[in-house]
This record gives C-alpha cells, sequence and structure tokens, in this order.
C-alpha cells in the first residue's frame, strides 16, 4: 500500500505500463511534470527511441501553468504531424488526467493528434 504520492504515483504508472506499448506508427505520449516544467515525448517502445519531444522550456517560457500544458501539447502534436504521426497512445504516467495534464492532451487533440 503506498502512503506517500510518490510511491502511490509509480504504483500506477506500473500498471499503465503494463498495459500500453508505443509502436512506430502508434507511439506513446508520455508526460512528465516537474516543478518548474512539464515535458511530453513520442516513444517507440520496440525499438526504444524517441520520436519526438517538446517542453516549457523549449518554448521558453517559465512555470507549469495550463496555457503553457496545452501549448506544449500543440508543439508536439505539430512535430508528429512533421514527421508523419497523426494517433498516438496517452500514457500519463500515474498523473491524474486533470489540469496541467489535461491541458496537453488537449492541446495535443488541437494540433491533429487522435487518441
Amino acid at each position: 500500500m503506498a502512503f506517500n504520492k510518490e510511491k502511490r504515483r509509480l504504483r500506477i504508472r506500473r500498471g499503465i505500463r503494463q498495459k500500453i506499448s508505443g509502436t512506430k506508427e502508434m507511439p506513446r505520449l508520455s508526460v512528465y511534470k516537474s516543478n518548474k516544467g512539464i515535458y511530453a515525448q513520442l516513444i517507440d517502445d520496440d525499438s526504444g527511441h524517441t520520436l519526438a519531444s517538446a517542453s516549457s522550456k523549449e518554448l521558453g517560457k517559465t512555470g507549469i501553468t495550463i496555457p503553457i500544458s496545452k501549448d506544449v501539447g500543440k508543439k508536439l502534436a505539430e512535430k508528429a504531424v512533421a514527421s508523419g504521426i497523426d494517433a498516438v497512445i496517452f500514457d500519463r504516467s500515474g498523473y491524474l488526467y486533470h489540469g496541467r495534464v489535461k491541458a496537453l492532451a488537449d492541446g495535443a487533440r488541437e494540433g491533429g493528434l487522435k487518441f
């Protein structure tokens, strides 16, 4: 049983990763949040390569607010569409699908990605 937020998130993350896996045609969109930024990347689990990535630091913005998260999602979607990827599997990495994680997903959908 998890007694703190970090252990709880890691337990959920392991369960999610057992169920989903990305391929070259349909990569896994993985999200990571820190206190200073939000990061997203498209991962091909078959070959173990990152196909595209975007972050709040790449956009030159500080902090992680909901509008910044949405911009990161749009930027990742632009890179994905440019490389020929139109559908992804969403991996929230144990975070609740709410707030900044949801904003990133909505931004990626607006940019043209299908979940």
